[in-house]
């Protein structure tokens, strides 16, 4: 009978990590049901209790890091920090520690200089940051040589 309790409560946890991120609920789960199918072979409960939290604690040790390499392997950046780096080219002129337009990947945006001197219009630029809503633009490498 031991058996039953703990497969359910195993499998209701198995159940709620669907809703779940991080496998918290997935090592209780995993831990109840293999703890359900030795409870035929040991029926001391104070023993049953003791191996499910060592296969609990294993399974949660060797899933958690599994699961931070998986979660951390996908993380992208989007939106604008995902200008950081991109090169361009000035559409509007950036004054002296003034507002300029640049245009990178088809789109157009405002933009100033990263050390404050003026950057000519048709110039390529890198982006270095984002402040606020506008970049921070240096001159590339191969303009400043000409």
């Amino acid at each position: 009978m031991d058996w039953m309790i703990w497969v359910g409560i195993g499998i209701i946890c198995v159940i709620i990590e669907i809703f779940t991120p991080g496998f918290f609920f997935m090592s209780i789960g995993v831990g109840a049901i293999i703890t359900g199918l030795l409870a035929g072979l040991v029926t001391n409960l104070p023993l049953q209790i003791l191996i499910f939290a060592v296969v609990t604690f294993i399974i949660f040790i060797t899933t958690r890091k599994w699961s931070k390499k998986l979660f951390a392997s996908s993380a992208e950046t989007t939106n604008v920090a995902a200008l950081i780096g991109k090169t361009g080219v000035v559409t509007k002129e950036i004054p002296a520690d003034g507002r300029g337009y640049v245009k990178i990947g088809g789109e157009e945006w405002s933009a100033i200089s990263q050390n404050g001197k003026q950057i000519g219009k048709d110039k390529k630029i890198v982006v270095e940051k984002v402040d606020g809503n506008k970049l921070v633009v240096i001159i590339r490498d191969e303009e400043k040589e000409n």
